[in-house]
């Protein structure tokens, strides 16, 4: 029998981004609130505190002021290309997809505004497309950097939960890894599970899974705010979709270890219905932290559009597969190579211009809001110092002054004699040669040059179209990409309260979901792919909406 018993009105499993909004929402309301996670309380704010903070807002200040022309109508076209819902099960995901532009569009910036959130002026371009009108990608920059990045977007809900925490509204509870969720008479009542040993480890350091003691919860709601599965290889590969070719053999990790995914069994035992497990989003762009955090840890490459992308062999990527243009369809085209990785060719003035590491802690002045650093880093002469730590330290860098010593490089690395030196220098100087006039065939760098129409783009993201090869563009780098595990798409089907449905689509009582756990609202709201700016958000919008509704109901 369990030891230690508690009681509570709303239950949330999981303090990451989603849940310290469902818990703080719940907590306003006049509920007693308790909040539950594996881990030890360094770890408070779960994946949201390791991120960048991008944010999808439609026709914002921003926006507005870089000359951005933005509408709902522009962004529900984009979001809808995008998503290609096609399935029965896109039922609720459609309807959270109309929700969440509707909020991206009105109340979200106002409302993280009232709190004190703030955003860089400078709004990016992600996931560009490069198809026609209705097409994936984003039509228009939407990207919006939190001022702090990730932890200046948790900051405010974690300050709201220990506030309510020091009144005695909500009980905190590390170490509390659930097994199960109890019902009674198909009522969610709850949970059970373990307690783990205490743990001083670190903020996304693997912790220990050692029982001492079991434990339960009572509830009258319980919202499961547990994330995704991308730190567990083993059901990324199992989960893998066949349009995406065969999955990796080797792979990088882009979330702690706890991200494991344990928390959909339970649910589905439940009685809660998971859907579009086969809908997820890893990225190409991964390169291995030199100072790892957790196994396998690994950084995303914020590219900007100017890279030379070469698959193992050597070949250049097709149209439209530039950097930062279409995550999935490259992923892919990159699968059918059969191999595991792929290769940036760049120089000095692009890597200075165009490489952003994703994560708070690769961003120091922006997490850290210091704005001297800023204006060194990212307008000064050279890399910016996380990108030039990779550059001295990283395994995946080769930096050299010659095309031949730098390909020398390329093959030395693991998996570098799939290599074929001839169709690398083919490929460079092919490229090369369409830079001398202003008008080319050739379509990456005609997006280039349509990038820098966008103030953003010219002044911070996107260099000036040069010779990759000239010897006053620096030296010359190549970067080893590898597979990097993110995010899950799919997860527990939600109607628009946030209530967890069952089999047949009645709402299981008790029982809620938010965050990655319902693939960011109603099991699957971006569909196939995903924006960008709107994983945070819909981890924002969905605890925001769970937390609201399950006090409403007790």
């Amino acid at each position: 029998m369990p030891t230690a018993t508690h009681r509570t009105d709303v239950l949330v499993i999981g303090w990451g981004l989603a849940g310290l909004v469902a818990a703080s929402e719940a907590a306003a309301a006049g509920k007693k609130v308790t909040i539950v996670d594996q881990e030890p309380r360094t770890n408070l704010g779960g994946q949201a505190w390791w991120s960048f903070g991008g944010l999808f807002f439609v026709d914002s200040p921003e926006q507005r002021r870089l000359g951005i022309r933005d509408s709902i109508e522009l962004a529900r076209q984009d979001w809808f290309g995008n998503a290609g819902f096609d399935r029965d099960e896109d039922l609720w995901p459609r309807r959270w997809a109309e929700a969440y532009l509707q909020f991206a569009h009105q109340e979200k910036r106002a409302w993280l505004r009232e709190k004190g959130v703030g955003f860089f002026p400078i709004v990016g371009w992600a996931e560009r497309g490069g198809y026609t009108a209705t097409g994936p990608g984003n039509s228009v920059p939407r990207f919006h950097i939190t001022w702090g990045t990730g932890p200046g977007i948790v900051a405010p809900f974690q300050a709201e939960v220990e506030a309510a925490e020091a009144d005695g509204r909500i009980t905190i509870l590390p170490r509390h890894k659930v097994t199960s969720l109890t019902v009674e008479d198909g009522v969610v009542t709850g949970a059970e599970g373990e307690v783990l040993e205490p743990s001083g480890t670190g903020r996304g350091v693997a912790s220990s899974r050692d029982v001492v003691d079991t434990f339960t919860v009572s509830a009258q709601a319980t919202i499961v705010a547990s994330g995704g599965i991308g730190g567990n290889h083993d059901l990324v590969r199992r989960s893998w979709p066949a349009r995406l070719g065969t999955p990796p053999e080797t792979m990088i990790t882009g979330v702690p270890a706890y991200v494991d995914g344990s928390m959909q069994p339970v649910s589905e035992a439940a009685g809660a219905r998971l859907i579009n497990g086969d809908r997820m989003w890893h990225y190409v762009e991964g390169i291995q932290n030199w100072d790892p955090v957790w196994p396998d840890h690994g950084i995303r490459i914020l590219p900007g559009p100017s890279s030379v992308w070469l698959d193992a062999t050597g070949t250049r990527l097709p149209v439209p597969l530039f950097p930062g243009f279409d995550t999935l369809g490259t992923l892919a085209h990159l699968r059918a190579t059969g191999y595991d990785h792929s290769w940036f060719v760049l120089s000095q003035k692009i890597i200075e211009k165009e490489f952003t590491l994703s994560g708070s802690e690769q961003n120091p002045d922006l997490t850290g809001k210091d704005v001297r650093l800023l204006a060194k880093s990212r307008l000064g002469k050279g890399a910016a110092g996380p990108v030039q730590a990779f550059m001295d330290k990283g395994a995946d860098f080769v930096v050299r002054e010659k095309l031949d010593d730098l390909i020398a490089g390329m093959q030395a690395l693991p998996g570098g004699e799939a290599l074929d030196p001839e169709r690398v220098r083919f490929e460079v100087e092919a490229r090369d040669r369409e830079i001398d006039n202003d008008f080319t065939k050739d379509a990456q760098i005609a997006m280039l040059r349509s990038a820098r129409a966008f103030r953003g783009d010219r002044l911070i993201r996107t260099a000036s179209p040069h010779r990759i090869l000239a010897r006053d563009s620096g030296p010359l780098i190549a970067v080893k990409l590898h597979v990097l595990t993110r995010k899950s798409l799919g997860g527990i089907e939600t109607d628009l309260s946030g209530r967890a449905l069952g089999a047949g689509g009645a709402p299981v009582p008790g029982l809620y979901a938010a965050g990655e756990a319902s693939g960011f609202g109603g099991g699957g709201v971006h569909g196939y792919r995903a924006l960008e700016g709107t994983f945070v958000g819909g981890c924002l919008f969905s605890g925001r909406v769970a937390g609201r509704a399950a006090a409403a109901a007790v």
